[in-house]
């Protein structure tokens, strides 16, 4: 009985990892969204601009650099796991 219970809880602790395992798919999704994000506000900023709706402008320009620094960021989270996973397989 106690091996039994021994080899259930091993079973799930072994399946636990793969849980939390980070997945670049999951990362370069981040990256396509958040570059179709920067894309709208993009637009709605050169509408802004051109129906001289300033302060829509500049609202518009704080989510860019926003946007724009949360892509920086996905792309320097996707280049560290493709390093780790590389450093891995030697």
């Amino acid at each position: 009985m106690k091996r039994t219970i021994a080899g259930v809880l091993l079973l799930i602790g072994l399946g636990a990892g793969t849980m939390f395992a980070e997945d670049g798919h999951r990362r370069e999704r981040d990256i396509r969204r958040d570059e179709a994000k920067i894309a709208h506000d993009r637009w709605e900023l050169r509408r802004a601009l051109y129906y001289g709706d300033y302060a829509a402008a500049e609202h518009e320009r704080r989510e860019l650099q926003r946007e724009y620094r949360e892509l920086e960021r996905d792309y320097r989270e996707l280049d560290r796991e493709r390093r780790d996973y590389d450093w891995d397989r030697r």
